[in-house]
């Protein structure tokens, strides 16, 4: 008789798909860990190849700079001329989608996942992250699953991001509230390159 981790009976069946979804677990292990590796290329044009080959969605002229960490790549779409720093973790456990003319500033953690804490076994529960056009996000952010932020939001360096961002809003602090608007809302730049080697 096979149990799982909460000590309930488990079908024959039951145990081959867990055995079947374990397998498949390390595969994605060792993918994520190849994607880290790629990481360290610096050279943008390259390790954008190898995202775009693992799955990631990027448009003309964006940049991952280097050590970037991801979960599903293939879940993750980034539009053109968007800025993406080092040191960022990318969740695409569920649909994360990031514009267009998007900055993203260094070690930003974006999320798609968290645990249940009311669940039974702590299981996981996803939800999909949208970031809109013109977004900028500061150094150190940290954003919940579930979030969208508007077009042309700024979220200031080292907000925790819950709830949504409403188009223009500048918001900041843990967790991240209002303190302002934007007040160029005729957006039209672009970014433009990135750093050479970084």
């Amino acid at each position: 008789m096979f149990k799982d981790r909460m000590g309930r009976e488990l079908t024959t069946g039951q145990v081959a798909q867990k055995g079947v979804n374990r397998v498949m677990s390390v595969f994605m292990d060792f993918k994520l860990m190849l994607l880290r590796w790629v990481g360290h290329i610096p050279i943008h044009f390259k390790r954008k190849f190898c995202y775009q080959l693992a799955g990631v969605k990027i448009g003309n002229g964006s940049v991952i700079h280097m050590w970037a960490n991801f979960y599903e790549p293939k879940n993750i779409s980034i539009g053109d001329d968007t800025i993406i720093g080092d040191h960022v973790f990318l969740d695409g456990r569920a649909k994360l989608t990031i514009g267009n003319h998007v900055d993203i500033a260094s070690q930003v953690l974006i999320y798609n996942s968290e645990h249940d804490v009311n669940s039974e076994d702590f299981g996981p529960k996803y939800d999909e992250v949208h970031i809109d056009d013109f977004v900028f996000i500061g150094p150190r952010v940290t954003i919940l699953p579930g979030v969208t932020i508007g077009k042309g939001a700024v979220v200031g360096a080292g907000a925790v991001v819950t709830k949504n961002v409403l188009p223009f809003q500048i918001v900041g602090g843990v967790p991240a509230e209002v303190i302002g608007e934007r007040k160029n809302k005729d957006l039209h730049y672009r970014l433009g390159h990135a750093r050479l080697f970084q």
